[in-house]
């Protein structure tokens, strides 16, 4: 199966007594409807015994494979508030394939909510027979549609899809990585645990109104929680989250921010490829601004053995997985134009004290993987029985928003020198390079049980930025590095920090 047609194709009814004001699939009369009422659900979810989701389908459904799943299409004329007039519409999914857990969804206005009702003749089925009469399917998950590239075309904005993921776009853009609501277990070796999404609210928006709000109750074997996602579609897409998390035991690695990429090769990793292209990739780095104000470029990298990466912090100010080169000679892709894929960037409202940002690069031989994982780990586990409250923002855009004036690392090129060793280019960009004083402007490159040597810092005419270039030859892998342009004794750059496993 290709991953770019996979992406493009692209829970048990919940009961009133979860929560007082919540509907079922089997009343349809709206409801009171407050962002509170999502929050004691996944209270009351997490005191009880997990029970897991219900899969059962029809069995034309439940054995579908890819491409008559593919073939279910929801129909556009019938998306919610279509005609009406407003800034936004839904679209749904179907169940089945790799969806194949029931997700109820609600309709939120004048303060109630309804349920929104699963009907056959909302989709085509292809040829696939569809569901006879009176069957209660429930959703695979939605999409969010909006005028963000023309005035009267409504394009795809953002989908929530498959267990806890979700994705966006900005204006002008496809889409590439994914973000999670929550990730727990992620690289451990006991197995991760893929919490899910079975119930959403969507309130209706206002005319006019450049954001829309989206609920959401999430439940897992460890953990419930709850969700208010404010969304608003532009240049770059913004998504204010509110989380509450509610475990049912202690969770000692629990990911928050959770966000999944791909990385395949580039030119700092083509060991092994015989590609027409000359990279392959949903991102290319990990940016980090941390508690104490340094910025760091992490290039990501396809390894031949997993990977794991801790950037220890206190109260970080962001982070996110970049696509930093837009150009299409980095690519040469006609189909699937990575210049255009979002970078996302998670910004941490008010202290999320002591942690980790970590970064999971896992390898692959397929770009249809998604082999790259970043999130924030906090240094103390979530307590059971407990209420762990989380606001961010995510920035779905060709960039993250710029903290400081900083040169920034745009490529990183690595070849080879023989066993043990290996030369590093380096190109940064930035305001300030172009009208700084060469003799003052040095290069400062640091590694532990490595040797470094031929040192050299140079103008790059092509990009009106800069070249650090340095030669590195080790003893043991792998190595840690870091390297940054200093103006005198001032950083001119962010941190570039890599690990090299040749």
């Amino acid at each position: 199966m290709n991953r770019r047609d996979f992406l493009a194709a692209s829970a048990l009814p919940l009961v009133s007594g979860v929560a007082p004001g919540l509907l079922s699939a089997a009343n349809a009369q709206p409801a009171p409807f407050d962002r509170s009422i999502v929050r004691q659900a996944a209270r009351d979810l997490a005191n009880k015994p997990y029970k897991a989701p219900s899969e059962k389908l029809p069995d034309n459904l439940a054995n579908i494979d890819y491409d008559r799943y593919r073939a279910i299409r929801f129909l556009p004329e019938r998306a919610l508030w279509r005609g009406e007039k407003l800034p936004f519409e839904a679209q749904f999914f179907h169940r089945g394939f790799f969806y194949k857990n029931r997700v109820d969804i609600f309709e939120v206005k004048n303060g109630k909510a309804a349920i929104i009702p699963y009907q056959p003749d909302l989709f085509s089925f292809g040829d696939t027979a569809p569901p006879g009469p009176g069957v209660d399917l429930g959703f695979a998950g939605f999409r969010l549609h909006a005028p963000i590239n023309k005035p009267d075309y409504y394009d795809e904005v953002c989908v929530f899809l498959g267990a806890s993921y979700f994705r966006a776009v900005a204006k002008g853009q496809l889409y590439g990585l994914s973000a999670r609501g929550l990730s727990i277990n992620t690289g451990e070796a006991k197995g991760e645990e893929f919490p899910f999404f079975k119930t959403f609210w969507i309130e209706k928006p206002a005319p006019g109104a450049n954001s829309i709000v989206v609920h959401a109750l999430l439940d897992s074997e460890s953990a419930a929680a709850a969700y208010r996602f404010t969304i608003r579609p532009g240049d770059t897409t913004v998504f204010d989250v509110e989380m509450a998390i509610y475990p049912r035991v202690d969770l000692d690695h629990a990911g928050l921010a959770p966000m999944t990429s791909m990385f395949f090769f580039g030119p700092n990793d083509r060991k092994d490829v015989e590609d027409f292209r000359p990279s392959v990739h949903d991102s290319d780095g990990l940016a980090i601004f941390n508690g104490r104000g340094e910025e760091l470029w992490r290039p990501l990298h396809n390894p031949r053995d997993l990977q794991a990466s801790s950037f220890a912090d206190l109260n970080p100010r962001g982070f996110g997985l970049m696509q930093r080169q837009k150009d299409f000679a980095a690519y040469q892709d006609l189909e699937s134009n990575f210049e255009r894929r979002p970078s996302l960037w998670a910004e941490p409202i008010g202290d999320w004290g002591e942690g980790a940002v970590k970064l999971l690069e896992i390898p692959t031989k397929e770009e249809i993987h998604d082999n790259i994982a970043a999130f924030w780990l906090p240094k103390a586990p979530l307590a059971a029985k407990g209420e762990h409250t989380y606001t961010y923002r995510l920035h779905w855009g060709p960039d993250a928003p710029k903290s400081t004036s900083l040169a920034r690392f745009s490529r990183t090129g690595v070849g080879a020198r023989g066993d043990n060793a290996a030369i590093f280019v380096l190109d940064v960009i930035g305001e300030r390079l172009k009208s700084v004083d060469p003799k003052t402007l040095r290069g400062v490159v640091s590694a532990e049980k490595a040797k470094i040597q031929n040192i050299v810092t140079q103008p790059n005419p092509a990009t009106g930025g800069w070249r650090l270039s340095f030669e590195l030859s080790r003893e043991k892998a792998p190595v840690e590095i870091r390297a940054s342009l200093m103006q005198d004794n001032e950083p001119i750059s962010e941190v570039w920090v890599y690990r090299w496993t040749p």
